[in-house]
């Protein structure tokens, strides 16, 4: 059995670790973070312990229930009736079901039948790979018109990716469709998860697994470079010091890779360099009344310069209010230099609009978290785009949240593909 370096402490690695462990391997895991978890790592907000970044589970997320299930914990997971909004041109209208739809008056009835029929297939569509060659954009268009898509997507679509809008895959924005849609109570009602305690709760699990096996996490420990010596893993290197292994699971962001392993090829540097990221900003607020009914408030308003707001207190119970706000941007992007303080005043702002009876003494507690690659652009033929996760270097697997293509980040997503990086293992 091998000796197994793992880069990365998100939920990825640590998936990878524990089924690596589980099959007999000596495996240690390195996060250049104080603490593991990743995108789903926790922070002490105001005395409520929380993710940085919101997670939901969806009804089709099977290999979170199978882990849950290994690890003992399948009890905590909490299911939850829940609602979808939008905001648009100042006014609210729910979302997510057939009554919704019809009585949404920003929408011609033809516009309305196409686009119930599109989301509807969207759900009992099972094969993607025509898709992956078409955009979005088209896709919507030609299901749905472009009335419906200059309403409801356009704007969401270009807060999200900007210049890249026009060109996001439509194998990548059915994906969401589908996993949401049929997580479903009924026609009328939806219905998503949680953990009790939040993901931490399925973080300690994993880490504490990983220990029990005889396994270990260690957490601040960037790694300097993956060592390469005649075309197979060396060892990874780590505060000056060479740290010897046989094998390499590497699961931080592709843009770093060129940095820690001089020895890939050419070719497979450019393919990683290829792929594009879009950073964020997340501003959480922790408030003492609710901004709306919804979970999830898409918005499409000139005034607004955010896709949406995730009221994640309507999804997991909690004594105050949070809500999360998302600015997506590139790097380049003027804003993505803002300060903290600029981030929480315009939001707040925002939430006041959304709703005038919340006032300055509603605000509790602020934090805003902040991602240099936290959305992998899945262009047009993006399937063809990624390189293979085993490298030509033996030994070395390489994988991030893009290799999930045609799934969106995710939980269960980073479950199954850690699995799968530990099994390859054996060859």
């Amino acid at each position: 059995m091998a000796k197994v370096g793992i880069i990365g402490a998100g939920v990825m690695g640590l998936a990878a670790a524990h089924h690596a462990l589980k099959a007999g391997h000596q495996v240690q895991v390195y996060e250049a973070d104080s603490q593991p978890g990743g995108m789903a790592a926790h922070f002490d907000f105001a005395g409520l312990s929380i993710e940085r970044f919101y997670h939901f589970i969806c009804k089709a997320d099977r290999h979170t229930f199978e882990l849950l299930e290994e690890l003992g914990i399948a009890q905590t997971l909490r299911w939850r009736q829940t609602s979808m909004g939008y905001f648009i041109n100042g006014k609210h209208y729910p979302w997510g079901d057939p009554v919704a739809l019809l009585k949404f008056p920003e929408l011609d009835l033809i516009s309305k039948f196409r686009y119930g029929l599109q989301m509807f297939l969207a759900t009992k569509r099972n094969d993607w790979s025509k898709l992956d060659g078409q955009s979005a954009r088209d896709w919507f268009i030609a299901g749905s018109g472009r009335k419906a898509y200059e309403v409801l997507w356009r704007r969401l679509f270009e807060l999200k990716f900007f210049e890249f809008a026009d060109d996001v895959s439509a194998a990548w924005a059915w994906s969401r469709i589908k996993r949401v849609g049929t997580s479903r109570k009924s026609i009328m009602q939806e219905e998503l998860g949680h953990l009790d305690g939040g993901s931490e709760t399925l973080v300690r699990a994993l880490v504490d697994s990983i220990e029990a096996k005889g396994g270990s996490v260690r957490v601040a420990v960037p790694i300097e470079e993956i060592a390469v010596e005649d075309g197979r893993v060396a060892g990874v290197r780590a505060a000056g010091a060479l740290e010897a292994c046989d094998a390499v699971i590497c699961t931080i962001p592709t843009p770093f890779v060129a940095r820690l392993v001089p020895d890939l090829p050419d070719e497979w540097e450019r393919r990683y360099a290829a792929i594009r990221n879009i950073a964020v900003v997340c501003v959480v607020l922790k408030l003492r009344r609710s901004v709306t009914p919804h979970f999830w408030l898409n918005i499409n308003d000139p005034a607004f310069e955010v896709p949406g707001i995730i009221e994640f207190s309507n999804l997991r119970s909690l004594p105050d209010t949070v809500v999360y706000v998302p600015y997506y941007m590139p790097q380049t992007h003027p804003k993505f230099g803002w300060d903290d303080a600029k981030f929480v005043e315009q939001v707040f702002g925002y939430i006041r609009q959304l709703n005038p009876a919340i006032g300055d003494e509603d605000l509790v507690a602020t934090y805003v978290g902040r991602l240099r690659f936290a959305q992998p652009v899945c262009e047009r033929g993006f399937a063809a785009k990624l390189p293979p996760v085993q490298t030509p270097i033996h030994g070395l697997q390489i994988a991030d949240t893009s290799f999930y293509y045609p799934e969106d980040r995710g939980i269960s997503e980073s479950v199954r593909l850690g699995r799968e990086m530990a099994l390859a293992l054996a060859g």
